[in-house]
């Protein structure tokens, strides 16, 4: 079951790093981190950890934000890789609210009982801040699937410019 996860893992990742015709348009800004709090559907409140790249398609407010999360709590475990489209309201350089949405794998794991992949639809929303090599953001974040989950969360963007 381990090896197939690790196979899932690499081809998710591998299809988001190709580019397609529409995704050409977008070049690599940034990558960063995101800590937080979530709370999986009948579940307790864990810590949720993960990391991203960010990618910009130039002249416009959009960024492609391939990312990778998890979270364990009560003999349960999600390994959720993502693609995330977000736009941002206000021009570069300051502070601004933005939305966005995406879809991801939620490859759950219960200790000893049983695994399964579902697809979730995520629905997030937050506020951007800049700093000088880098921005930071707090985000609210919404996942529907087997187990649903909201998520607060806070995280840094370091520009590769």
């Amino acid at each position: 079951m381990m090896t197939r996860r690790l196979w899932l893992i690499a081809y998710f990742s591998l299809g988001m790093l190709l580019p397609s015709a529409a995704a050409r348009a977008f070049t690599l800004s940034g990558f960063g981190g995101k800590l937080g709090y979530s709370t999986p559907e009948n579940l307790d409140g864990t810590v949720m950890i993960g990391a991203h790249m960010e990618l910009e398609q130039s002249g416009t407010r959009l960024h492609l934000i391939p990312n990778l999360m998890y979270w364990k709590v009560n003999g349960v475990s999600d390994v959720n890789p993502n693609v995330d489209l977000y736009y941002h309201f206000v021009p570069e350089g300051l502070i601004t609210p933005y939305l966005g949405g995406g879809l991801g794998l939620n490859m759950y794991d219960r200790e000893r009982r049983s695994s399964n992949t579902e697809v979730g639809l995520n629905l997030f929303g937050g506020l951007r801040m800049p700093g000088p090599y880098s921005h930071y953001f707090v985000e609210g974040r919404y996942t529907a699937s087997d187990i649903s989950q909201f998520s607060v969360l806070g995280g840094v963007t370091f520009h590769n410019r």
